[in-house]
């Protein structure tokens, strides 16, 4: 038995704090998550890491983590390692942030987002992360695609809602 859910490729170390908890909103140029509100997505590793550092400085001064603590949640990220379907999100809403939200609300969303620069981006509400039991290889594509997820994969709470 499987289960069959959208994936979405992250690039590292974004794979890794949606499922750790820290990163609860998701930036796009596109709604592309849009479709998926009230569904589960299934998280794939990308290869490529992210460029640029804006994840570290927002863990560091708006999180006020410190360095050792932002090293454990990046070797946390890495557990299962690149190129697999490493685990489930639920999706939420999706907006396009505009350009006038007030400093203060635009400090939180991108501190939840672990990124600046959010407006005209489409933002969607991320939930309920959970690492799989054990990684499920599988290529990444450009945009997102259906994968199947064996039933023993699935964490102790799998709550799997599809579209």
């Amino acid at each position: 038995m499987s289960v069959e859910v959208g994936c979405l490729s992250f690039r590292q170390p974004y794979a890794g704090l949606v499922l750790n908890g820290v990163k609860s909103v998701e930036t796009r140029w596109r709604p592309l998550l849009v479709e998926m509100k009230n569904c589960t997505l299934a998280i794939h590793i990308a290869q490529k890491d992210w460029e640029g550092d804006d994840w570290r400085n927002i863990l560091t001064e708006k999180c006020a983590m410190k360095h050792s603590e932002v090293e454990k949640l990046l070797e946390s990220g890495e557990r299962f390692g690149r190129g697999v379907v490493a685990g489930l999100v639920n999706v939420g809403e999706t907006w396009l942030c505009s350009e006038d939200v007030p400093l203060e609300q635009m400090r939180e969303l991108e501190k939840a987002a672990c990124l600046t620069g959010l407006s005209q981006k489409y933002l969607t509400k991320l939930s309920c992360p959970r690492w799989l039991t054990k990684p499920l290889y599988s290529k990444g594509h450009k945009d997102m695609w259906m994968v199947k997820i064996p039933a023993h994969l699935l964490p102790s709470d799998p709550v799997v809602d599809v579209l």
